[in-house]
């Protein structure tokens, strides 16, 4: 029931931030309130599926979230290649996978840190 409550005074806070602010932060508003939504909404199912007695979701050992990083990039290097060298000639072509590069990289570095 404090949960109803909270939302209930969230709401009324925005609406009222919305009136005192301007329509200019109407967006910026909205987003703030639904993140916390959404964050109310996970808390209660987590609450739920724990006092349920719901198994843990374990990720699988055996899936390799890497590949998917690995064909995106190129999937989407190639068109991105062509666009970049046709607008911006070399320097958008090094623009771009260097983006690419750092998106991988990035990634790459993430999945060496979840190993240690």
């Amino acid at each position: 029931m404090q949960d109803y409550q909270d939302i209930r005074q969230d709401m009324r806070a925005t609406v009222e931030a919305r009136r005192d602010l301007g329509p200019e932060y109407e967006a910026a508003l909205i987003e703030s309130f639904v993140s916390r939504l959404d964050a109310t909404i996970a808390h209660r199912v987590r609450a739920e599926m724990d006092a349920a007695g719901a198994p843990k979701v374990k990720p699988r050992k055996g899936a390799n979230p890497s590949i998917p990083i690995a064909l995106g990039s190129m999937g989407i290097g190639i068109p991105l290649t062509a666009i970049a060298a046709q607008s911006a000639g070399t320097a958008g072509l090094l623009l771009a996978w260097g983006g690419i590069v750092a998106i991988n990289f990035a990634h790459a570095l993430s999945r060496w840190r979840e190993r240690d």
